[in-house]
């Protein structure tokens, strides 16, 4: 028997789809599978294989090392893994030991930018069978179930800002290569500052376009294309979908970006705040709401007019303001996304809630018989790793239904109105999540301490560096 079988790892729905997939594989004329699992960072990593091995290690596996789990963002190693226990306390981690990438056929696309290529996405295990504890799919996966266990179904939508640049220079001489190396010289595609004209959007037409075209060969749900305010500045938004699967598409959408500028002498970079003249910032608006499993219907719609959820989107929402401190860590994990939490700015500073207002943490959206009723988050960057940031909600939110939170009063005026301030660094946010015992149990303690582990690396490395650290670290990673 295979691994999967082994230890029960797939669905009969996964069983299935790889049945089909099989079919495929063998008349096709793809050459090549990608398989990739998304890091800590919500960064893709993997192998490539060719179609023949391809079509066992579906069921087999695809090994890895497990020091890729050790890595931070700058991909330096930042766990002593020789030692006893790799620095994890886990001797699964020790002596950079192998873990297993396992495939969920449910995932596979085509990629259209790369010839006779496919692509999966994968989870990563132990060799015993165990899942990897700091694997962020199983994390919200887990998170998901919990929610299911109280009849509710999570469904998100997506709104998500980033940069793209002409490259001038990559700056691929052998002295600019580091870890990280020097990110490539760029010059605008636009003057921005025109807030979805028509004629900024016309001006960086080919590029939209180039972009479009792979989206839709991978079958994303993408409903809108637009120029945002600052210069270079494009935002695609997505329809909502439930469960796994806006976390999945973020994941894929982010990687096509950047692989398809690649290619063609663009830099795309999902970094919050590049340092470029003029540049601003660049955040990412979650929607989400919950369905009652049973028939579908959205959870959160109130039955007066009166109201601005319904019970449980209140306590949910409360959730979110209760954890908003701890969640900050996973919803913007770079020192360079806190440039982005100003008053007066279209960004929180604070956390807070209201009804239809672009200042807040927490925008609600909907009412009384409107099926579409939701919150929008607008604290995340688009660096984000979208199984922590989902994560985060849902553990959040359910908190709040647990243990029957109230929810306090609206903000009509959000930089004014009195309300707990959201971290102003990445240190006081991952101060925050490692006293946060709701979220502590969510994700569980391991993973917890390991996060925080990666983060203060980070923050380490950048407390000896001058602030140009910070456009080497995720000008080019992101």
């Amino acid at each position: 028997m295979s691994f999967v079988e082994n230890h029960g790892l797939w669905t009969d729905a996964q069983h299935v789809a790889y049945a089909e997939l099989l079919e495929r594989l063998k008349k096709s004329d793809m050459q090549v599978v990608r398989f990739s699992f998304p890091d800590q960072h919500g960064l893709l990593r993997g192998k490539t294989l060719v179609v023949d091995e391809a079509i066992s290690a579906f069921k087999s596996g695809v090994t890895l090392t497990s020091t890729l789990l050790a890595k931070d963002t700058s991909h330096r190693t930042v766990f002593p893994v020789f030692t006893a226990g790799g620095g994890f306390d886990m001797p699964e981690m020790q002596g950079a030991c192998d873990t297993l990438m396992v495939a969920d056929p449910e995932t596979f696309r085509i990629l259209p930018w790369a010839p006779h290529t496919g692509w999966v996405l994968c989870d990563v295990y132990f060799p015993n069978g165990r899942p990897v504890p700091f694997g962020t799919r199983h994390l919200f996966r887990h998170a998901l179930e919990q929610l299911g266990n109280h009849g509710f179904e999570f469904v998100s939508g997506l709104e998500v800002e980033f940069h793209v640049f002409k490259v001038t220079d990559p700056n691929m001489k052998p002295e600019h290569s580091g870890q990280p190396g020097i990110p490539p010289d760029v010059e605008l595609l636009s003057h921005g500052y025109q807030y979805l004209t028509e004629l900024r959007y016309d001006a960086v037409d080919n590029v939209m376009e180039m972009l479009r075209r792979g989206i839709d060969g991978l079958a994303l749900p993408v409903r809108s294309l637009e120029v945002e305010y600052g210069p270079s500045q494009f935002e695609f938004t997505f329809a909502p979908t439930r469960g796994i699967k806006s976390a999945d598409d973020m994941i894929l959408f982010r990687s096509a970006v950047k692989q398809i500028c690649q290619r063609n002498g663009y830099h795309a970079t999902f970094m919050c705040r590049p340092r470029i003249p003029n540049v601003v910032s660049s955040g990412w608006h979650l929607h989400q709401s919950l369905v009652h499993s049973a028939d579908g219907s959205n959870a959160f719609m109130p039955s007066n007019t009166d109201a601005p959820l319904s019970m449980v989107g209140q306590r949910y929402l409360a959730g979110l303001l209760a954890h908003a401190q701890g969640a900050a860590a996973l919803s913007t994990p770079t020192i360079n996304g806190y440039r982005r939490y100003r008053p007066y700015s279209n960004a929180p500073d604070r956390a807070n809630w209201g009804r239809d207002n672009r200042g807040v943490m927490l925008r609600v959206l909907g009412g009384q018989n409107d099926p579409a009723t939701r919150i929008e988050n607008r604290v995340g960057e688009p660096a984000a790793n979208p199984y922590l940031y989902f994560g985060s909600q849902v553990l959040s939110g359910l908190d709040g239904i647990r243990r029957k939170l109230e929810l306090p009063a609206s903000a009509d005026t959000p930089y004014e109105t009195q309300a707990d301030a959201l971290p102003r660094t990445l240190s006081d946010a991952i101060a925050a999540l490692h006293a946060d015992e709701s979220l502590r149990e969510g994700f569980g303690s391991a993973f917890i301490d390991y996060f925080c582990k990666l983060k203060e690396a980070e923050i380490n490395r950048f407390n000896l560096e001058v602030t140009e650290w910070e456009h080497r670290e995720y000008f080019e990673t992101f």
